[in-house]
């Protein structure tokens, strides 16, 4: 032990000679306790995030009706997004999305099924009591061709996209005439219970005693047009960076900048987007944790005069750097 060594050691066993000061560290902590929780509530108030009201269901219904009614008619014939998407949700000849020898929605398979005309459509409203000229027109659509359904949903999605087609007052829709079948009649039951909020429960009945899949009325939503609409207000679709925004004006997670960056540039613009830049991100991150096994670049901090004067006691005290 060096003589230095010795001296700190004596004054550590040292008795004070000097002045007491009387100190009350229960009456410290309270004050910064106290310092500390106004200094949370004011940052809190100033930058915390926006509480915005969630979408649902009802909501679509009642402020965008003829959307609602347009997409739940392309979920009862199979065309929409979610109907004809493929794994995991069903075996539709989907755009999958795959790179090289990759194809991991077809090697993961369909674990969450989806039946868009059943579970969207049908067997909401056959949970619906007391409406018997509803439960027939179900019943009469069932027994129907596929040929001659297909033929009612046409004609209906012709009707839903003309001109004349219109919400009414009283948050109905309203088609020029047409051979429909009993679509009308599905249409207005599914839209009126819908807008009773009463479809955002049967889009979430399961065996499970805590309801916290929301598959189901996330994707009948995302066929439709409100949620990108929100999106686009709120400024969070992908060609605005949206996963690295914030609702409102509020800043968002800038670090997820490096994911975002990808989107805006080919090839990841294409409908193996995601499954890219998950690939070259992995990479990245790979790369990142091996830094210190890869010669060269682990000396790469080496190479910069600021870290011999960082590390400069270091080095007079086990040598100079290798």
């Amino acid at each position: 032990m060096s003589r230095r060594e010795r001296l700190a050691e004596d004054d550590g066993y040292r008795e004070w000679k000097g002045a007491y000061r009387s100190y009350d560290i229960v009456k410290e902590a309270c004050i910064a306790l106290g310092v500390v929780v106004a200094l949370v509530l004011v940052l809190t108030i100033l930058f915390s995030s926006p509480d915005e009201k969630p979408s649902t269901v009802k909501s679509w219904a009642s402020s965008m009706p003829l959307d609602f009614v347009t997409t739940a008619t392309t979920e009862l014939d199979g065309s929409s997004l979610t109907g004809s998407y493929g794994p995991p949700y069903n075996d539709a000849n989907g755009s999958v999305q795959h790179a090289w020898f990759l194809h991991p929605q077809r090697w993961l398979g369909i674990s969450h099924p989806i039946d868009t005309a059943q579970d969207f459509v049908l067997a909401p409203l056959r949970s619906i009591t007391g409406q018997p000229a509803l439960q027939a027109a179900v019943t009469t659509y069932e027994n129907a061709s596929s040929s001659q359904q297909s033929a009612w949903t046409s004609a209906y999605e012709k009707g839903l996209g003309d001109k004349s087609a219109n919400a009414t007052a009283d948050g109905a829709v309203s088609v020029p005439n047409g051979n429909y079948g009993p679509l009308p009649t599905i249409m207005t039951g599914l839209l009126r219970f819908a807008q009773s909020g009463g479809l955002d429960g049967a889009l979430l009945t399961s065996k499970q005693f805590y309801q916290t899949d929301y598959t189901k009325p996330l994707m009948f939503m995302a066929d439709g047009g409100l949620l990108a609409a929100r999106a686009q207000t709120e400024h969070l679709l992908g060609d605005q960076w949206g996963m690295m925004n914030e609702t409102g004006s509020y800043p968002g997670q800038v670090w997820l900048w490096l994911y975002t960056f990808w989107y805006q540039i080919k090839p990841f613009q294409g409908q193996n987007a995601d499954l890219l830049v998950m690939l070259v991100m992995g990479a990245l991150s790979l790369g990142l944790i091996l830094i210190p096994f890869i010669p060269g670049v682990r000396d790469v901090p080496r190479w910069i005069p600021i870290y011999k004067l960082i590390w400069r006691e270091h080095y007079r005290a086990t040598g100079p750097a290798t």
